[in-house]
């Protein structure tokens, strides 16, 4: 199988994957299975244990403690087994109303409820008062939802003359209740906490956390507890609702609730530059080798798992964030979509991408929502406020155009945007002129920001040639060691929930992925100490690699080379209209460049009328083309069935004959197919003559076939080298080691393969430069491979570059027809790439020491902001001002907390308080003399 490889592929696999680690499980060590062998042979001991727990124990004495009456009631919920009697059960239990009981009847227990013991929860009195007044809950039918079961409870309101409303009543002792009239249900407020909590981490529905609730309740049958599923779906969505407007701050804003703006309740990531909050005095007016520093990178990507089916409805199932955290307002939002849905979107110029193409044709059926297009912080994963939006149809430029403007309103002080979106080659092509459409609230200053236009490195390669080299991460100015990829890794912790959410009316699923959003950027905001001291740690030994590679690199080349070479590329940074220095001026010889040129020389023949054709329908390029295929699938079937070997499955040996099968049809021979003789002009012997035709075609075809093999062989070599850097760094346990050794085995069988077809190239070249009389002049560039030798990355052994002089001669080989022009070229470019490498890992080394200071103050920032919320409002009471003071002196001691947390994390590498420095490498400062004494050390500060 041929490999479809970028030159910049091997770049793409250094991209950021150190983001989740500290999410990820801890290793199992041997430590558990002896601990499990010690275990099992104490087993017999633990079931005894269990059976002796099911009768009364140490307890079998008939007088309770209290010494007057028979002992015979046990709690399953209170610490240790002993035996009460019925008074001294009730007693105890006084604040207690939610224990599971049993009884002992002689023989065994049996399970009992407080309510029917006679204990009755007394609300609107201190815990142990009755009300003078008692009312009776509605009908005498209280259920109390809790984590480990659904209780009928005995509850009585206060009915005193100056009692509280039955739902404030029910809130002070933390019940939650269903509704606001007559409630008969609630839950209490460790359940909805444990539920929410277990929800992130685990995904599980609510419908699952129920009935387990209920099978602990009675896991029988026969006492089934009376459903109250819907009244817990409502008491989740108003928990989740009532928590996230707390924590935004919003129950001390004067106006409350009502004034909650747009986004005001997502949490934000502090890394990103926000102005007012974590940004320096005067960074408007930074020099511009260090604008970079202050730029917002944004991901903009689609999830076609978060569908969701065409139930329930908006009136039916109301939505209770109208714009607060993520998702947009729904009304403005599909208002607009709605009034603009016969706009046709353009068809891809660049390759078929299904997201432009298929836009609007995507199978919507029995859906009310396709997916979701959302807009993520590209550096640090974080999911942007009113930045997500649900997709009628496909990923439609109307609704990503929406999404995405409806996300800057938030950063609109901003001056200099990176934008990553996969299609960004189309999607940014009219995107001012379609702005024009929308409300002018929406409205971007662009002209005057810079933005720059991305596509993600994972699905750059997708991309035609040009667009990977004039929307790479890795070739454009100020963009450090970013991805694009943030948005994939957020949907593999959001798309366990989406089975769950396809099935939800419009408004709970809104809500839902909300909440889940906001704990995502919590989450990772708890880690952010972890996570920047890993990457800052990693930066620095990578910047100093690549700096030095380059630095060795440059050791061979002629000075003034690299003088020019550097203005063509400052040139293209500075303005990227003009010649792009990633790209090789002269166009290399290929297979594909040589049949279409040797097609095209037959035609100008046959049209002079000097046929050359064997056959009416088989030209002589045509002739040797299909030799050169049926020669390559002799050759791939050869190495396939040896790595079969003689242990080979019946599906393997089935899949073999079969292309042995196909292989003889082609060459209609009985002869083993992968030793046919194909009797191609170079494999004929010097005695028998041959058409001068067939030798120039071939030898033509020979020498681009051994330059592509070349290229080939470059670019799986950096795939193998990184590859195992890949596998050393970031793959543990024995599952993933062997997926990883199965490919990189694939590889060593890929790079066989292409130097076998290399060697053989190369001999039939040597057999028709005889013919032909050539001179040795080809020999410089096509060199004998010797696979051990030759068949190396450019970095091996130590992974550091070890100049020209060192490199494998494949390095230095160009397919071009004037081989020194074509060298030059070819060096230029992978100078160019080099450069590039060493100049993003300084940017990354900078960026992260910004972000990491941005973290601590906007921690410090939103201490502040705590600290002036707690008096902002004035309450009815005393007590309520209290517990607001209490709670945002809570918030703020918090955040003060993390940074100091934080600050000890970095501790070990004081670096990353250093002052931003403009990126340039040590190459490119002038010597140092007497009117620049700081020049070594700048540098020095860098890597």
């Amino acid at each position: 199988m041929e490999l479809n490889l970028s030159n910049d592929f091997s770049d793409n696999l250094q991209s950021d994957t150190l983001e989740l680690v500290e999410f990820t499980k801890p290793k199992c060590t041997g430590v558990q299975g002896e601990a499990l062998r010690l275990w099992q042979s104490d087993a017999d001991l633990f079931l005894e244990e269990f059976l002796r727990l099911k009768g009364r124990g140490d307890y079998s004495q008939d007088t309770c403690a209290c010494g007057e009456v028979v002992a015979t009631y046990r709690c399953q919920d209170c610490h240790g087994c002993e035996l009460f009697c019925h008074l001294c059960m009730i007693r105890i239990h006084d604040r207690l109303p939610l224990h599971r009981m049993e009884q002992w009847d002689g023989i065994s227990f049996y399970s009992v409820t407080l309510k029917s013991m006679g204990i009755r929860l007394q609300l609107g009195h201190a815990s142990g008062v009755r009300c003078i007044n008692p009312l009776t809950a509605h009908n005498d039918d209280f259920v109390i939802i809790d984590y480990n079961g659904i209780y009928e409870v005995g509850l009585d309101f206060c009915g005193c003359a100056y009692a509280e409303p039955h739902i404030i009543q029910l809130l002070r002792v933390r019940l939650f209740p269903a509704t606001t009239v007559d409630p008969k249900t609630a839950a209490t407020f460790r359940v909805l906490e444990y539920f929410q909590m277990l929800s992130f981490e685990s995904k599980v529905s609510a419908f699952e956390f129920y009935k387990t609730a209920a099978r602990l309740t009675d896991n029988t049958g026969l006492h089934i507890p009376k459903d109250r599923y819907e009244a817990l779906l409502r008491m989740m969505r108003e928990w989740h609702f009532i928590k996230q407007m707390k924590r935004a701050g919003q129950g001390h804003h004067p106006d409350g609730i009502g004034a909650t703006k747009p986004g005001a309740c997502a949490v934000l990531c502090p890394a990103c530059p926000h102005a007012g909050k974590n940004l320096l005095d005067g960074w408007e007016n930074a020099p511009s080798e260090i604008r970079f520093l202050y730029a917002l990178f944004l991901a903009i990507d689609a999830n076609f798992r978060l569908a969701r089916r065409n139930v329930s409805s908006d009136i039916v199932d109301p939505g209770l964030n109208h714009g607060y955290a993520f998702f947009v307002e729904e009304q403005a939002y599909k208002g607009f979509i709605g009034s603009r849905k016969r706009v046709i979107q353009e068809v891809s110029s660049c390759s078929s991408h299904n997201a432009v193409n298929l836009a609007d044709s995507r199978v919507s059926r029995g859906l009310a929502a396709t997916g979701a297009g959302t807009i993520d912080c590209a550096r640090h994963n974080f999911k942007w406020p009113c930045s997500v939006g649900d997709l009628q149809k496909g990923e439609r430029y109307i609704n990503m155009d929406y999404l995405f403007f409806s996300s800057m309103q938030s950063s609109l002080e901003i001056s200099t945007l990176n934008i990553s979106y996969n299609i960004t080659c189309q999607w940014s092509k009219h995107l001012w002129t379609r702005m024009s459409a929308f409300p002018h609230q929406y409205h971007i200053k662009h002209d005057l920001k810079s933005i720059t236009f991305l596509v993600p490195k994972f699905h750059l390669p997708a991309h035609v040639a040009k667009c990977q080299s004039n929307f790479s991460f890795n070739f454009i100015k100020g963009v450090g060691r970013t991805d694009g990829e943030a948005p994939e890794r957020g949907w593999a912790d959001i798309n366990p929930i989406a089975t769950s959410t396809r099935e939800m009316g419009p408004g709970s699923r809104r809500d839902t992925l909300d909440d889940h959003f906001n704990d995502w950027n919590w989450k990772k905001i708890c880690a952010m100490g972890l996570i920047f001291r890993r990457k800052y740690n990693f930066a620095l030994i990578e910047v100093q690699e690549h700096v030095d590679d380059l630095e060795n690199f440059e050791a061979s080349l002629a000075a003034d080379e690299l003088v020019e070479w550097r203005k063509d590329i400052e040139a293209w940074e500075a303005d990227r209209s003009q010649p792009n220095p990633f790209e090789a001026y002269l166009i290399a010889m290929t297979q594909a460049a040589m049949r279409l040129a040797l097609s095209m020389a037959e035609a100008a023949e046959i049209e002079r009328g000097n046929n050359m054709s064997l056959h009416d329908d088989i030209s002589p390029s045509v002739l040797i083309s299909l030799g050169l295929e049926l020669e390559d699938q002799q050759r791939r079937l050869e190495f396939d069935a040896k790595v079969v070997g003689q242990h080979a499955t019946d599906v393997q040996k089935g899949k073999i004959l079969q292309r042995m099968n196909t292989l003889r049809d082609d060459i209609a021979t009985e002869t083993k197919a992968h030793n046919i003789s194909l009797f191609l002009p170079s494999s004929l012997p010097q005695r028998v003559p041959c058409d001068d035709h067939l030798l120039k075609h071939e030898w033509e075809l020979r020498e681009a076939q051994a330059y592509d093999t070349l290229n080939d062989l470059r670019a799986v070599l950096n795939l193998q080298y990184h590859l195992y850097k890949y596998k050393d760094t970031f793959i543990r346990g024995q599952r993933a080691n062997t997926r990883a050794n199965g490919i990189i085995n694939n590889a060593e069988h890929r790079i066989d393969t292409l130097s076998q077809k290399y060697s053989t190239a190369r001999d039939a070249l040597v057999n028709l430069a005889a013919r032909l009389g050539k001179t040795n002049d080809w020999e410089r560039s096509l060199k004998p491979l010797d696979k051990q030798r030759d068949a190396v990355p450019l970095k091996h052994d130590d992974g550091r570059t070890m100049g020209q002089q060192s490199i494998s001669w494949i390095w230095r080989t160009s397919g071009f027809d004037s081989n020194e022009l074509g060298l030059q070229d070819s060096l230029r470019v992978e100078w160019c790439k080099a450069r590039a490498r060493a100049h993003r890992w300084e940017e990354e080394v900078q960026l992260l020491r910004e972000e990491m200071r941005r973290i601590v103050a906007f921690l410090d920032w939103q201490a502040g902001w705590w600290d002036m919320q707690g008096l902002r409002r004035a309450f009815n009471s005393l007590q309520a001002g209290e517990g607001a003071l209490a709670y945002a002196q809570r918030q703020a001691n918090l955040r003060r907390q993390m940074v100091i947390h934080i600050k000890s994390i970095w501790a070990a590498n004081p670096s990353w308080q250093e002052a931003p420095l403009a990126v340039r490498l040590r190459s490119e400062l002038p010597m140092p003399n007497s009117h620049s004494p700081a020049r070594s050390s700048v540098c020095h500060d860098l890597i």
